[in-house]
């Protein structure tokens, strides 16, 4: 008899982080050719008219940087685009959809390699948000222009892997300072880069 297993939305935020705990890899350059094989899926699924950008973020997207080996994607869509639609296409295309009441507008994310048994293939999250001059992006060029500070944070993740490794919520929480810090200095620097 097959093994019966429990839905992922019936799961407590305990068994979700011993299901799914916080993995860092060294970087690989193989998640870059990932996400732009998931940017035409997903152009392909919602619609390029319906798209304002769409944007690789996160530590998979710096060079050299440790990170989970998640890809995480900003798509960014037009203030009129028919967002059940949208929620219908993007889970047509393999996806778990999450609303996110306290994040942005739309409040939608999707993601993609959770299963019941644990992470399977690579994993995406898609952050749906109307367009915008988004603190995600100025601080991955940040990094990115500053490999030190890219460093740090790094060593930063390390040392919060070993306390938060199976409480992703509290893993986050503990980045926030450090990223809202180089995010202002970015937006700084980098002044209307995404108007």
């Amino acid at each position: 008899m097959p093994e019966l297993l429990k839905p992922l939305h019936e799961m407590s935020s305990e068994e979700l982080g011993k299901l799914f705990p916080i993995v860092l890899n060294e970087h690989q350059s193989v998640w870059k050719t990932r996400y732009l094989a998931e940017q035409a899926v997903l152009e392909e699924a919602v619609g390029r008219e319906n798209i304002v950008r769409m944007s690789h973020y996160g530590s998979t997207s710096v060079p050299g940087l440790i990170a989970k080996p998640t890809i995480d994607i900003l798509l960014e869509i037009k203030g009129d685009a028919d967002l059940a639609r949208l929620k219908r296409d993007v889970l047509s295309a393999g996806y778990l959809y999450s609303e996110q009441p306290d994040d942005y507008p739309p409040h939608m994310m999707f993601m993609k390699g959770y299963t019941p048994r644990g992470f399977q293939g690579q994993v995406f999250h898609i952050h749906v948000r109307y367009g915008g001059e988004w603190d995600e992006l100025y601080f991955r060029d940040y990094l990115i222009s500053y490999p030190g500070i890219a460093e740090e944070y790094g060593k930063l993740k390390r040392v919060l892997k070993e306390e938060y490794e199976h409480d992703r919520d509290g893993y986050t929480h503990a980045k926030t300072d450090f990223i809202r810090r180089y995010s202002a200095l970015a937006k700084e620097e980098f002044a209307g880069r995404y108007r």
